[in-house]
């Protein structure tokens, strides 16, 4: 299977450089696109300064910042037009392990979405304060029981897909920006019929630079949930 890791960034220059030196080993045929949206801090030379730039490693470059969801969907679109079999999402900033990246596509033999999972047996997270980790599982909790689809970890952006369920969910309606299209884009392969799994990994806490995660980005995945939910109910 050809196989492309989608990467949004918005000023990690200090931290795609070392993603990269784990994505892109020469023992492996792993693809990689960068979707850069204009980072002034200069993510995207990084990535052109790369020696696989142009073979096996891609960049898209957007042309101001708009969220993560446009990056993704714009990513994914290219990444379907070049004709990938799987397509792996990730964070940019170190909280996902490039080393589970083959565990994920493995999976992908027997399922049309992977979902890295904190909220699994064998799961869990490292480096957050009690606090912060209260806050992820309630919101987590707060979409699993408003969207019961079987996914325990609804709010998770480390997913491998195979392509044609893929394309399925982007020719859906996406309206959200933030993390709320991590939930959107989960539940939209649920009602599409895809067969889902969750694999357990280790999310770690960035080491480098400052979490993109807003009040409003909040908010937004807050209200995500129960538009979700009625989509669920107006396909039944």
């Amino acid at each position: 299977m050809l196989a492309l890791v989608v990467v949004p960034t918005y000023n990690e220059a200090d931290n795609i450089g070392p993603l990269l030196d784990r994505l892109l080993p020469a023992s492996t045929g792993l693809h990689v696109l960068v979707v850069d949206d204009s980072s002034p801090d200069g993510t995207a030379e990084v990535v052109r300064r790369r020696p696989e730039h142009g073979d096996r490693l891609h960049l898209l470059s957007r042309a101001a910042k708009e969220g993560l969801g446009p990056a993704y969907l714009e990513g994914f679109r290219r990444a379907l037009e070049d004709g990938y079999d799987v397509i792996v999402q990730m964070d940019a900033d170190g909280s996902h392990d490039p080393a589970d990246v083959p565990r994920l596509i493995d999976a992908t033999s027997e399922a049309d979405l992977v979902v890295g999972s904190r909220y699994v047996a064998g799961g869990r997270i490292d480096g957050w304060a009690r606090s912060r980790l209260l806050l992820s599982w309630a919101g987590n909790r707060y979409a699993q029981l408003l969207l019961p689809v079987g996914v325990r970890d609804l709010t998770g952006g480390f997913k491998a897909w195979r392509a044609a369920l893929l394309k399925e969910v982007v020719a859906t309606p996406i309206d959200t920006r933030g993390y709320g299209f991590q939930i959107e884009t989960t539940v939209a392969a649920v009602r599409l019929g895809g067969r889902v799994t969750e694999v357990p990994i280790t999310f770690r806490d960035r080491e480098r630079g400052h979490s993109k995660m807003t009040a409003r980005i909040a908010a937004e995945a807050a209200v995500a949930v129960p538009r979700a939910r009625r989509g669920i109910r107006s396909k039944r």
